[in-house]
């Protein structure tokens, strides 16, 4: 089946997780993702390893449906093969640290001028330009610096990152869209572009209701939250839901660290919820008569939920609460997931084989297309398919390829033997 984003070829530079969560779904969605990794690897090859002599399950999960090159960027021939490539692919995606790719001599102009209409996709922490741009940034730190974490945890305790990696997997998301974008512009001027994604402008992106609030603070407190002391900043709010709906999370039995629901109390359900919780006496309590007044007294409404809650587990919550159109949700883990009919059927927890840790689960693709559902495979072993890309996309043929080897383009350049004694 003719897959989406099939036809489009893609070099992937990028290591760890922001690009190759990026790339990864758009070989989900049928591109040709072609890994380039320097002769070592992608360092996520061996880190959390829990097979031996196995890629672990860092990488394998972040690298489906990519083949895999090894090239050495500091190598006249690795070079001339790199150049090959990029004359061939539609998309190029770093996240190299600033300087590096200008002073292997492929910055974004090179790159542009070796091949017109291709596309440039690169992740930083911080952007290219600005007071910030040279810092390293890693998952926590772009929540740090992006807003997140300022809003996460509890009013009184500490600020929380998030579970959700929404400072690499999330700039990975927004740098697809930008690469889409940029392929459907350059159908209409012939020309590609550089498209950059900086990891802290990513989370402010998601954090966007909590610069709402920011600017709705210095107008007075903001009724929603259940804490009505403020600076002049958006605090943190705990479980609160922060919207115009009061949200929580109940406590359900057997009172383990994930048996909780999270409970949603729209205006229309509330005669309902209270009189299944509570009676009528609940129901017709003038402390919870409308929103504004079930908002000052929101505490009182969260403990009769959850002595109510304390004798059901999340999922006889769940289904007592679905039949009131109740929106609500149960604390789902990563167990819970994992073996969730509803998540399996969906394929978005899916078993893929591996030749050297066996099967794996991974994460499936979150993008559902009708004509063209996604095919997940297995990640690349380290540059598995050289030979083929550089036979099928360079037209080398096996004594070119040989000659290549043997002058070091794909292997790691030996350091003299004076620096390597230092």
């Amino acid at each position: 089946m003719n897959q989406a984003l099939a036809g489009i070829r893609i070099l992937d530079m990028t290591h760890v997780q922001a690009g190759p969560s990026c790339s990864q779904l758009m070989g989900f969605l049928g591109a040709d993702v072609i890994k380039l990794e320097p002769p070592t690897g992608d360092v996520t090859r061996g880190q959390l390893r829990d097979v031996e002599s196995a890629d672990s399950l860092y990488f394998t999960m972040l690298n489906c449906n990519k083949r895999s090159i090894t090239v050495n960027l500091k190598n006249p021939e690795g070079k001339e093969v790199f150049t090959g490539l990029l004359t061939e692919c539609d998309v190029v995606m770093e996240n190299f640290g600033p300087g590096v790719l200008e002073r292997l001599g492929f910055g974004w102009e090179r790159v542009h001028e070796i091949n017109p209409r291709i596309v440039m996709a690169s992740v930083k922490g911080f952007g290219s330009a600005g007071p910030y741009a040279d810092y390293k940034a890693y998952e926590n730190v772009a929540q740090a610096m992006g807003g997140s974490m300022s809003t996460t945890g509890d009013p009184d305790g500490a600020p929380f990152v998030t579970g959700a990696q929404i400072g690499d997997s999330g700039t990975g998301v927004h740098l697809m869209a930008g690469i889409l974008a940029a392929l459907l512009q350059r159908e209409k001027t012939g020309r590609g572009q550089f498209v950059e994604c900086a990891m802290m402008d990513c989370v402010m992106n998601l954090a966007r209701v909590k610069f709402r609030d920011h600017q709705r603070v210095a107008r007075g407190p903001l009724a929603e939250y259940s804490r009505q002391e403020f600076a002049d900043f958006t605090p943190r709010a705990g479980n609160d839901s922060g919207g115009g709906q009061l949200g929580n999370a109940i406590p359900c039995k057997p009172g383990g660290p994930n048996d909780w629901i999270y409970v949603v109390v729209q205006e229309h359900v509330w005669n309902a919820l209270a009189t299944r919780v509570g009676g009528e006496d609940f129901a017709a309590d003038p402390r919870f008569a409308d929103i504004a007044s079930r908002r000052a007294n929101q505490g009182e409404v969260w403990r009769r939920l959850g002595e109510f809650a304390a004798e059901y587990t999340k999922w006889e919550m769940r289904d007592i609460l679905n039949e009131l159109n109740v929106p609500c949700g149960p604390i789902m883990s990563t167990a819970d997931l994992v073996d969730d009919e509803h998540v399996r059927l969906r394929e978005m927890v899916v078993e893929v084989p591996h030749p050297e840790r066996g099967d794996f689960l991974n994460v499936g693709c979150p993008i559902k297309l009708s004509d063209s559902p996604p095919e997940i495979r297995r990640s690349p072993l380290l540059g598995e398919h050289t030979d083929e890309l550089l036979s099928e996309i360079l037209g080398y043929d096996q004594g070119r390829i040989d000659e290549a080897r043997a002058a070091g383009a794909f292997t790691r350049t030996p350091r003299p033997a004076a620096a390597a004694a230092d």
